[in-house]
């Protein structure tokens, strides 16, 4: 048929009053043959009711040769003087433009590229009514053309937002007259699911340049757009996949990536090594044990999951899992494969009576988790309300996002495991039973951080010394990780190694700084990791004094017994490793049931706190009222801690004793071998007095070599002290800074053995320097009451 548009005009009384020159051509009838007539006895048949009161729609009329011409009819009201209607002007063009005309006329090739389009195209009139469709726009609302020419948009779509953002665009175009291009994702009429559109849409005007019309042309964008979603969920799986060196965190964040906008369902299944600290197993060709870490679905209460979290699930060989551990690639299975139906039968046959499982699933895809060679676990994806199946362009995707995610598990499971080391490294490490002294009561708390960095270097001691001291220790390793706790390891036992000679506080850090600097000296690589702060302290319950030292470290709080308040003012030297810097000792003199605090920086030092402030609150925490030691360090650790602290913390207190007069004796002691003999009576009567004399008969001899070996061998002033505590202490102090040591006697040599014989007969014995020479002392045990 040939394309050309019509026009008539129509009185109100429905006769003929003007005929085009198109309209004699697609009828045949000349102007002298219609003008007069009905308009009724130009159809071939009578339009409907709906297209009358619409004044648009399809017209069949008869040509002159008797056949029927369908066309596309637009009637518009002519107002007379009165404003009523006068008349119609109708336009019409023919329906079916693709048809030969009467004559045989061929359509023309710009009409056959419009109707061949690859895209939808579509015309409409300044209302938004149909005029002209593709065939490809047909397909796309499913329905032929004259069904939709004269119908306005709006009617033949749901009243849905992306259909009005439509029509919205298109008006704009009729009233700016500018084109537009508008992009949406959504479904169509004759379409089994969504897709992404690029519409241009654009104003058509007539020779005199005056708008009739808006055209459009829609470009399914669909692969374009998946493509940008993929690269965006790649970008947001780098943002959010591995945000904490948590495992299962780790995994959750992996399906949330995955869902709903990759999956209707996900699931990460992980061996139990990798939530462990084991190595991995060597797979065999049985079924394949996985514990279910995390899952997730686009549907509420997840009824897609047959296997609850924590739970170990055993996969056959045949199942895609097992497949995709096995071959260490994608597997991808569709509805109505095999595969894929025996894995939903055996995983249905698994379901509790009467509950729904993966209804509706038509897609999956397994895919396994490694990271540096080694095979972590398995991703499973199934699609169900999304209707396109996984395809290749998804497992290029989901094998980059399962790459990503399966190097943050294994970051997380190196982390976690050690972590889980340096807490087993150092609770071994540190001092679990800290009895063995009566100086103190002492309480402690070991609080490691749940910091990315890991564990620190954080560490204390209690450490009995002779004549019923004590020392306290508290230190921080610089880092964190296996390293800062294998450097903690060697200063703590350093420090006691160093305080079984009993030196002085300020002498002690003095060897200790340079064992550290010798440490760094090793490894220049890890100089950094051996700096480390320490306070250390010796209290002694005779004379109550409180002697102590710190390299870069946090002074000690104090409370005495009427609640007073402070944090020790000392002159804090360099932290262990600067070296060439001393080290200076301060001495104070406690009352009885004072209170030290020794603590690490990590309780009171934090990014986000002032360091009086949180001071201050150590001192308010210390006074305040609890049942014991330990009920007290849990105090001070809420009160003073945040939630989250960002570094070790290692916290010790201790409440000091003193040893009352009636539980020392001492005696100055002539440099006269003739007094061994009044000084050993002296010390059997105070055992008397004490009711000891069991253990009279050890004294003796211990008092005897003793002081025996001052006189011979020491100098002045030369005194004997017992001490009663929880063992019975035999000290002998002279003026010589030569120390005893143990040798073996030959058969005929006359001496040489009194050493050997008070090292056989009393629990421990030692020897300290001392500012005006040295104290040689022995320890025996008190005989049961």
């Amino acid at each position: 048929m040939e394309r050309v548009s019509a026009a008539a005009i129509i009185d109100v009384r429905g006769v003929v009053t003007g005929w085009s020159e198109g309209a004699r051509r697609l009828t045949g009838l000349t102007a002298e043959e219609a003008v007069g007539r009905p308009v009724r006895d130009l159809l071939a048949e009578q339009p409907s009711p709906d297209a009358v009161t619409a004044l648009t729609g399809t017209a069949v009329l008869r040509h002159r040769d008797g056949s029927p011409v369908a066309l596309n009819v637009t009637a518009c009201a002519v107002l007379g003087e009165d404003g009523g209607p006068g008349g119609y002007v109708i336009t019409a063009v023919p329906s079916d433009a693709h048809e030969p005309a009467p004559d045989g006329r061929e359509p023309t090739l710009a009409e056959r590229a419009f109707q061949q389009a690859s895209m939808s195209m579509s015309v409409f009139d300044t209302e938004q009514r149909y005029l002209r469709l593709n065939e490809a726009a047909c397909k796309v609302m499913g329905v032929a053309e004259e069904v939709l020419l004269g119908r306005s948009f709006k009617e033949t779509v749901e009243d849905e937002v992306h259909s009005r953002g439509f029509l919205w665009h298109m008006r704009q175009v009729a009233e700016t007259g500018m084109p537009l291009r508008y992009e949406s994702y959504t479904g169509a009429p004759a379409l089994n699911r969504e897709h992404a559109w690029t519409t241009d849409m654009w104003p058509v005007r007539d020779s005199s340049g005056r708008l009739i019309g808006t055209a459009l042309a829609a470009f399914d964008s669909s692969e374009q757009y998946w493509a940008r979603e993929r690269l965006a969920l790649l970008n947001e799986a780098a943002a959010t996949i591995g945000t904490t060196l948590d495992v299962v965190r780790t995994a959750e964040e992996v399906i949330g990536v995955m869902v709903p906008r990759f999956a209707d369902f996900a699931s990460v299944d992980l061996f139990d090594w990798v939530l462990g600290a084991e190595e991995p197993p060597a797979l065999a060709g049985t079924d394949i044990a996985l514990r279910r870490v995390a899952h997730g679905s686009g549907t509420e209460g997840t009824p897609e999951a047959a296997v609850h979290l924590g739970e170990v699930d055993y996969y056959p060989p045949f199942s895609p899992p097992a497949r995709a551990i096995l071959e260490g690639r994608v597997i991808q299975n569709q509805a109505g494969e095999p595969a894929f139906m025996q894995w939903i039968a055996e995983r249905n046959a698994r379901s509790p009576a009467g509950r729904r499982h993966r209804v509706g699933a038509h897609s999956m895809m397994a895919v396994p988790l490694r990271a540096r060679g080694t095979t972590l676990g398995v991703a499973v994806a199934v699609r169900i309300r999304q209707s396109d199946d996984y395809g290749a362009d998804d497992a290029v995707f989901a094998e980059e996002l399962a790459s990503r995610a399966a190097v943050c598990v294994d970051n997380a499971r190196r982390f976690a495991r050690e972590r889980t080391t340096a807490l087993s490294l150092q609770h071994n490490l540190l001092p679990r039973g800290l009895s063995g002294q009566a100086a103190v009561d002492v309480a402690h708390r070991y609080r490691p951080s749940g910091s990315q960095a890991g564990i620190g270097g954080d560490w204390f001691d209690v450490i009995p010394l002779s004549g019923s001291r004590v020392a306290l220790v508290v230190g921080d390793v610089v880092g964190h990780g296996i390293p800062s706790s294998a450097t903690m390891g060697r200063l703590c036992t350093a420090v006691r190694t160093l305080a079984d000679v009993d030196l002085p506080p300020d002498e002690l850090l003095t060897h200790l700084d340079d064992l550290v600097t010798h440490l760094a000296g090793d490894d220049s690589e890890e100089v950094a990791e051996l700096g480390a702060t320490c306070l250390y302290s010796v209290y002694d319950p005779v004379s109550r004094h409180l002697t102590l030292a710190a390299a870069g470290h946090p002074p000690p709080a104090l409370v005495l017994p009427d609640g007073t308040t402070q944090v020790l003012e000392m002159n804090t030297g360099p932290p262990l490793g600067v070296g060439g810097l001393p080290f200076e000792a301060m001495e104070v003199e406690l009352p009885e049931g004072s209170l030290v605090a020794l603590y690490t920086d990590g309780l009171i030092e934090d990014r986000d706190r002032d360091i009086d402030h949180a001071t201050a609150e150590l001192c308010r925490a210390l006074t305040a009222p609890a049942e014991s030691l330990d009920a007290l360090c849990d105090t001070v650790l809420k009160a003073v801690l945040p939630e989250d602290p960002s570094d070790d913390v290692a916290l010790l207190l201790a409440r000091t004793r003193a040893l009352g007069a009636d539980r020392i004796a001492t005696w100055d002691v002539q440099p006269d071998p003739e007094q061994v003999a009044s000084t050993r009576q002296a010390a059997t009567d105070q055992l008397t007095a004490w009711g000891l004399d069991e253990a009279a008969f050890v004294t003796e001899l211990v008092v005897s070599e003793l002081v025996t070996n001052a006189i011979r061998y020491g100098a002045p002033p030369i005194q004997l002290r017992l001490i009663r505590d929880r063992t019975l202490i035999c000290e002998v102090s002279d003026g010589s800074s030569t120390s005893p040591h143990l040798r073996r006697a030959h058969a005929y040599d006359e001496g040489g053995r009194g050493l050997l014989l008070v090292a056989q007969l009393t629990r421990r014995w030692g020897s300290r320097q001392t500012g005006s020479g040295k104290t040689i002392w022995a320890e025996q045990p008190l005989p049961p009451t």
